[in-house]
């Protein structure tokens, strides 16, 4: 008689990553690694460069991870280390070689007060992304803070004029970025912007003009482009209490959000 073969006790299953998202993710932070190295080396234009692709590619792998069902709480942690380096320790070196390391103290206190605000806004990102509207930002978004500070350089390369004055202007720009980072005001996210829906016919027309007139004078118009998103959080803030106090809206936008939020959580 043959003996019957004895079920072999389930195996646990093997934890491991998803490569796609988390390439991306590498190649952000391989992005903001470059950048640091760029400055160190005088070439700050390459710098600012590297961190706004470092920026396009941070936003690349949140919507690969959320297209491909491949969103892990491993992705998430990666990323916002990732964001830390390439949004928060880049461009706060870049700025201090280029325009704060003649102010002294005053001026590496500025990047740090930079690096620092800028990690306190990824955790408290990670905290509350599951109790606030998916739809607004807690706060300006880290790598729009990163994105302007290189949008400054990269203006300054267009109009030489404000190099007299860059030192006194970055040092600014830098404290008030960090405030902001760590404000609560609200900004737009545009996670749930589906350019594959049915739009009006005017829409299509006014991202090509847009695009037309980005590509006359990029650096200018980079440059707008981010100083109008960045005052729009103070705006809005401004309106909304204005509304409230007129004619009695409802509050701030912080409703729960919704339940595939950790797939959303992927830019900060």
């Amino acid at each position: 008689m043959k003996k019957r073969r004895r079920p072999r006790p389930d195996r646990p299953r093997r934890r491991g990553i998803y490569i796609l998202p988390n390439l991306f993710t590498s190649a952000s932070l391989f992005s903001g690694f470059y950048s640091i190295i760029a400055s160190f080396e005088g070439r700050f234009e390459a710098a600012a460069v590297a961190i706004i692709i470092s920026c396009v590619l941070d936003g690349l792998d949140g919507r690969v991870a959320r297209i491909t069902n491949t969103t892990t709480k491993f992705g998430i942690e990666y990323d916002s280390l990732s964001d830390l380096v390439a949004f928060g320790v880049a461009p706060a070196v870049m700025a201090y070689l280029w325009a704060l390391q003649p102010i002294g103290r005053l001026g590496w206190l500025a990047c740090f007060m930079f690096v620092a605000c800028g990690a306190l806004r990824l955790a408290r990102f990670n905290v509350q992304k599951d109790v606030v509207d998916p739809s607004y930002f807690r706060g300006l978004p880290i790598p729009a803070a990163a994105c302007f500070v290189a949008s400054v350089i990269l203006f300054e390369g267009a109009v030489p004029a404000i190099g007299s004055i860059k030192d006194g202007l970055l040092l600014v720009i830098m404290y008030l970025l960090s405030f902001v980072m760590v404000s609560t005001l609200n900004y737009v996210s545009f996670k749930k912007l589906q350019l594959g829906q049915r739009k009006p016919f005017r829409v299509l027309v006014a991202i090509i003009l847009s695009s037309m007139v980005i590509a006359y004078m990029p650096s200018v118009m980079f440059f707008v482009l981010l100083l109008v998103y960045v005052i729009s959080g103070p705006v809005m803030t401004a309106l909304r209490i204005y509304r409230r106090r007129k004619y009695g809206d409802a509050p701030e936008p912080q409703t729960l959000a919704s339940p595939n939020s950790e797939g959303e959580s992927r830019q900060a």
